[in-house]
């Protein structure tokens, strides 16, 4: 039986830079997780941490990882060819065989884009698995939007909306998502449809308030709160919010859930 908490050695096979702050490492190993799922990743004698999977393909996985503390500032500092230890995949993904046959809203902010993208790439192969698609993304400004090339290839197949919090830039609207949220056609989808709300811990507070004001039905709406995950199996009671194990229970929750989910 292999063990749970083992890191497996792993080769890196090419690294993107997404914007100033974020960058994508393409990763070797034959681990196949749920949409939503995270690894942990590790660095011997630096440490580990919890990251969404981004992409994944036939014998990779990507990670669209930012800079923000000694794992990830070690991570940035490796190149194609280099070795990266990975464990899991952890946690519960999204319910994507719930969003069969639905409309479907997916409102992201800044990375939040990431622990999504595997999904919606799926949902753009897979023309029909959705009844339709809603999309809003949001990003601070121009210098932090990431997936390029994808966010033009979505609005191919999704209804788009994408704003920066601040500045201007030919397509993109201004302001929140949260503004944007009233332009959903929620009043056209009966009860066949599903939210999904990724981002900053702020950012999803105020946005399922906002769905709430537009009708949306608490019961329909999915969010992934990440916490400070260390073990990823439950033991060591790091992501514990009070009978909540974010690591098992997590990292995606229903609504109803995720809302009372408060430190």
């Amino acid at each position: 039986m292999m063990n749970p908490v083992q890191p497996q050695a792993c080769t890196i096979l090419s690294v993107k830079k997404e914007s100033s702050h974020e960058w994508t490492f393409r990763v070797a190993t034959d681990a196949k997780p749920a949409h939503g799922q995270f690894m942990q990743l590790s660095i011997p004698m630096i440490g580990e941490a919890p990251i969404s999977v981004s992409a994944q393909g036939d014998g990779w996985l990507e990670f669209t990882i930012r800079s923000v503390g000694k794992v990830t500032n070690v991570i940035f500092e490796k190149e194609a060819g280099d070795t990266l230890f990975l464990r899991g995949p952890y946690g519960k993904g999204w319910p994507v065989e719930q969003f069969r046959d639905k409309h479907l809203v997916v409102i992201t902010g800044g990375t939040g884009l990431a622990p999504v993208r595997s999904m919606l790439n799926m949902l753009a192969q897979t023309p029909g698995y959705a009844r339709s698609v809603h999309l809003i993304c949001g990003f601070k400004n121009a210098d932090g939007i990431v997936f390029h090339s994808e966010l033009e290839e979505w609005q191919k197949h999704f209804s788009t909306i994408y704003t920066l919090d601040n500045g201007t830039l030919e397509g993109w609207r201004t302001g929140m998502v949260t503004a944007f949220v009233p332009e959903l056609p929620v009043d056209t989808f009966g009860s066949d449809y599903a939210v999904v709300v990724v981002g900053p811990p702020p950012m999803m507070k105020f946005t399922g308030l906002a769905l709430l004001d537009h009708g949306v039905d608490p019961e329909k709406i999915w969010m992934s709160f990440e916490r400070k995950m260390s073990c990823a199996v439950g033991k060591c009671g790091h992501c514990r919010i009070d009978e909540v194990y974010v690591c098992l229970d997590g990292p995606v929750f229903p609504y109803t859930i995720a809302r009372d989910l408060v430190d």
